[in-house]
């Protein structure tokens, strides 16, 4: 009974806030388009499928994914577990964090990898690209540019060194890439590190800083908890833009080997450069 209370509250929360979008849309079609609503029944009952959907994720996220995150920072960051028995949370070094680094990374990567927005970008990038763009090679780098920043943004929490000093550091790297990476690749990095800060990643990442920052001595959660979700957004972009930046530098060499090679076994070539040699 208590969780079908809650569950309605939080269905009338999300028509609240999807009531405006409804609205907005409603009046742009009848009054500016002056046209009706094609499909209106297959409409209402996709937009019920959506509020239901919601309001279930919401639900889920406060049941599940910030208890799941807050509680494994929490147990990985225990003196017991980093120190052995009889630790010391005050006594901890930032060296003595690396099993949070590795979490960090990995709960990075994988929630990536299941990011439906990333999926989409990856599918479309394909599609548009002809194939040239992998859609699971630029997944993996996203993926690995998240991995890397939530790693470092857990080190941050750990050490309580300031946020805006890593985010200048990332900028000006993203700034200096975007005048040497491929023109056509640039775009989509930036979009490739908005995409990350979605449905799957977002609770996680939240969570885990906010678990982080309790357990750490020092640390205050609504100072150092939060921060997480700008690093999963930076790094995506530096990594697909070096990604980018290095294949084309293959891609340039392999060019170049290649018409050596022709010349050299060319003998047409040869000669004709002989004849045309004044000093011959």
């Amino acid at each position: 009974m208590a969780f079908l209370i809650e569950f309605g509250m939080v269905f009338l929360a999300t028509i609240r806030d999807i009531l405006p979008i409804l609205i907005l849309i409603t009046c742009f079609q009848l009054f500016v388009l002056r046209q009706s609503i094609p499909n209106l029944r297959s409409l209402i009952i996709g937009g019920i499928y959506v509020v239901l959907g919601l309001a279930m994720f919401l639900i889920g996220l406060e049941k599940a994914l910030f208890p799941v995150g807050k509680i494994m920072a929490t147990q990985l960051s225990a003196p017991s577990l980093l120190a052995g028995e009889g630790g010391v949370a005050a006594q901890l070094d930032w060296t003595d964090y690396g099993w949070v680094y590795l979490f960090a990374a990995m709960i990075g990567f994988s929630t990536t990898i299941a990011e439906p927005s990333l999926l989409a970008v990856a599918i479309k990038a394909k599609e548009v690209s002809g194939g040239v763009i992998s859609q699971w090679g630029l997944r993996i780098t996203v993926a690995v540019g998240v991995a890397f920043g939530i790693s470092l943004g857990a080190f941050r929490i750990v050490t309580g060194t300031p946020l805006y000093i890593y985010i200048l550091a990332g900028y000006v790297i993203v700034i200096i890439q975007t005048f040497l990476a491929p023109k056509k690749i640039i775009a989509l990095a930036y979009d490739s590190g908005g995409v990350t800060t979605s449905t799957v990643t977002v609770p996680l990442v939240a969570a885990l800083g906010l678990g982080l920052s309790e357990s750490v001595p020092g640390r205050n959660p609504a100072l150092d908890g939060f921060g997480l979700i700008a690093f999963a957004s930076l790094f995506p972009i530096i990594t697909v833009m070096g990604y980018a930046q290095y294949t084309h530098f293959k891609a340039g060499r392999k060019a170049k080997t290649a018409a050596k090679t022709k010349k050299a076994g060319n003998p047409a070539y040869n000669n004709s450069s002989q004849r045309q040699d004044p000093a011959s």
